[in-house]
């Protein structure tokens, strides 16, 4: 039947238009829908709550050095098969998925550069890759970046993004690494240079115990999960409920643990004022 003269259309028969996949972004943490490439002009930060949004090696690098200042060191180093570790997939899959997938060889960028004009070694891990776990490969990365800062007598930044801790697919050759890094980091120390530690989400286990904890001066991006085990797993060993926030930036500023939290958008700033101040 006609209503008005007009043909009748059943609701269910209009078909929605599709979405291209790929165009916005929902927030983790409010749930919030935020077009692409809004959310890339904003630094990858939600408009709408301020969750800083896991960011790539190479985004850091763009967001934090000078431009076309960034040299990549050791850029061809790639990791062993000790323990021929087997599992649903051997080591090397993973290893040959995870460099498919981010284009990196490894899951530590590290080189030298400029910020604001000051020559600096910076470090960067990279949750995309065995989640940011530590092998004998990002150890003597590091390594080896730190011992170039020292030789050069500038400062180093290392900046964490790092879930996984040691990497379980190479035992105690991972293990070693935490020792190494400091080691390297107290040298480094002794010359009276300085060295930035940047926690993001997440900065956790044998990283957290190493390299990350160590800083002279440790800062942090809002909400970061930062400690040595989750707190899933603490309240299960524990058997107690754990404070709100626990372990979160915040939490561990208050607590000591911390220097300072630092907005992703004011990063470049303050890390370029702390180096201007003891590198003058």
């Amino acid at each position: 039947m006609a209503l008005f003269g007009r043909k009748k259309y059943s609701l269910v028969s209009i078909k929605k238009k599709e979405i291209p996949v790929g165009l916005w972004v929902k927030c983790p943490d409010c749930s919030s829908p935020t077009y692409k490439k809004d959310l890339a002009s904003n630094h990858f930060v939600c408009p709408k709550c301020d969750y800083h949004h896991a960011i790539t090696a190479d985004q850091r690098v763009n967001q934090l050095l000078d431009d076309d200042s960034f040299v990549e060191m050791d850029h061809e180093m790639c990791a062993a098969d000790p323990l021929e570790f087997k599992g649903p997939k051997t080591y090397q899959e993973k290893l040959k998925a995870d460099r498919k997938k981010t284009g990196l060889i490894d899951a530590v960028l590290t080189g030298h550069g400029s910020m604001n004009g000051k020559k600096i070694v910076i470090a960067i891990t990279d949750s995309r890759f065995i989640m940011g776990s530590m092998g004998s490969v990002v150890g003597e990365k590091i390594t080896r970046a730190i011992e170039y800062a020292t030789r050069e007598k500038i400062p180093v930044v290392i900046i964490s993004g790092s879930g996984g801790g040691a990497r379980m697919y190479e035992g105690v050759f991972s293990l070693m690494q935490m020792a190494k890094t400091c080691a390297a980091l107290a040298r480094h120390g002794e010359q009276g240079l300085l060295h930035i530690s940047l926690l993001t989400n997440p900065t956790m286990a044998g990283i957290m115990a190493s390299f990350a904890g160590v800083g002279d001066v440790i800062m942090a991006e809002p909400k970061a999960l930062i400690g040595f085990t989750g707190p899933r797993v603490i309240e299960q060993t524990i058997r107690q409920t754990l404070p709100d926030g626990f372990q979160r930036s915040e939490f561990l500023l208050a607590h000591g643990l911390i220097d300072m939290i630092v907005a992703r958008h004011d990063l470049k700033e303050r890390i370029g004022r702390i180096i201007d101040f003891t590198h003058s």
